[in-house]
């Protein structure tokens, strides 16, 4: 009994009936990250991504610095859209990462969560002593805080061939 329906050659068999070389195989794999390789991540870096959702998704960058205390990601900003939408929407997203092109290895950090401004002149101060430096001119009145309830990461490593061995 023959079948009408028509194989469509994957890219396996279609290179082989070329004689081209298929193209070179990752020699990497991913990891997921535990909630502490990434507030480490978050500890040791000062530069991230924002997005927040206004007319349409938004993503600016930021100097940042991790607040242990509240276990938040806290940065300042100027009045303007993105104060105003994270005011009303309530939530965003921030993401950090590195890479080495070279090696095609790398790693990314996504936090989730609620989004407040930090108006309690103590909690101001006490913010102000951490050390964050922005970079872009004019004054920044506002300081904002994302808490990490919702944290994710990956890294992609070079593959080991076995098991993948935690970095």
């Amino acid at each position: 009994m023959t079948s009408n329906h028509s194989h469509e050659p994957t890219e396996r068999e279609s290179a082989a009936e070329v004689g081209s070389p298929l193209p070179d195989e990752p020699a990497n794999e991913m990891l997921v990250l535990t909630r502490d390789e990434c507030l480490q991540l978050l500890r040791s870096h000062r530069f991230g991504r924002l997005a927040v959702s206004m007319d349409s998704p938004v993503i600016r960058p930021v100097n940042y610095v991790f607040d242990e205390r509240s276990q938040s990601v806290v940065f300042r900003t100027a009045d303007g859209s993105k104060f105003h939408a994270m005011l009303i929407n309530g939530n965003a997203a921030f993401e950090i990462d590195g890479i080495d092109p070279g090696s095609r290895v790398g790693w990314s950090v996504i936090i989730v969560g609620m989004t407040e401004e930090v108006t309690n002149p103590t909690e101001i101060r006490r913010l102000d002593r951490l050390g964050l430096e922005t970079w872009t001119p004019g004054r920044k009145a506002h300081w904002m805080r994302i808490r990490a309830w919702t944290v994710s990461g990956r890294r992609i490593v070079p593959s080991t061939g076995g098991a993948p061995a935690r970095p």
